[in-house]
């Protein structure tokens, strides 16, 4: 005999799912990350940088740039804001987005490696590693990303972030689009909306 009751039980027992699994993101903010459909399909947003030891060159360069980061973020993040100010005025983004994003990420932590196999302070998919296994329709979808070793580079990481932000926000329009492509798959806003949070917060 059809019994509703058994239905509602089991509507509750997936909503106790979902809000283990959101809270399980929030408590690891570095072990959550993977490219998102917009990240992985669209090869125009692929950022084309320089060398990493031209980078490095210019490292000591990022260190004349003025902080203007807002003083609540932690000494974690509080490290890079030099990098963070000169790629914030490279790609034309707030310096505290790419900060709230640093925090979300990996913490401020420069070695973070994520299950998903993100790299670095931004967390970004490289073209090696665990996320060498990724497989799109065309073949590895990573294939045109930068190495771990790059990645683990602050200096690279964050420019590396700073402009796929700055072209998914060029492909979008506007911040809260562009960060639900930068962030997980099949979370909807969620990603977007925490990291707008931290920027309002950290003001």
């Amino acid at each position: 005999m059809y019994n509703p009751n058994r239905f509602i039980i089991l509507a509750i027992l997936f909503g106790v799912a979902f809000i283990l699994l959101s809270a399980s993101l929030l408590s690891k903010p570095f072990e959550s990350v993977e490219a998102s459909a917009d990240t992985i399909i669209s090869t125009q947003i692929e950022p084309k940088l320089t060398d990493l030891s031209v980078v490095n060159s210019n490292q000591s360069k990022s260190n004349d740039v003025n902080c203007t980061l807002p003083k609540s973020y932690p000494d974690s993040i509080q490290q890079w804001c030099s990098i963070i100010e000169n790629f914030s005025l490279k790609y034309e983004i707030e310096p505290d987005l790419i900060a709230a994003v640093i925090l979300q990420e990996s913490g401020g932590q420069s070695e973070a490696y994520s299950a998903s196999g993100a790299v670095g302070l931004m967390q970004i998919m490289p073209k090696d590693g665990i996320a060498e296994n990724f497989q799109c329709i065309n073949g590895p979808c990573f294939r045109n990303r930068p190495t771990m070793e790059e990645l683990f580079n602050p200096d690279f990481n964050i420019e590396y972030g700073s402009k796929m932000l700055s072209n998914l926000y060029q492909n979008h329009g506007n911040w809260r689009d562009a960060l639900k492509s930068y962030g997980p798959m099949d979370v909807g806003y969620y990603y977007a909306d925490i990291i707008l949070e931290i920027k309002n917060n950290y003001q």
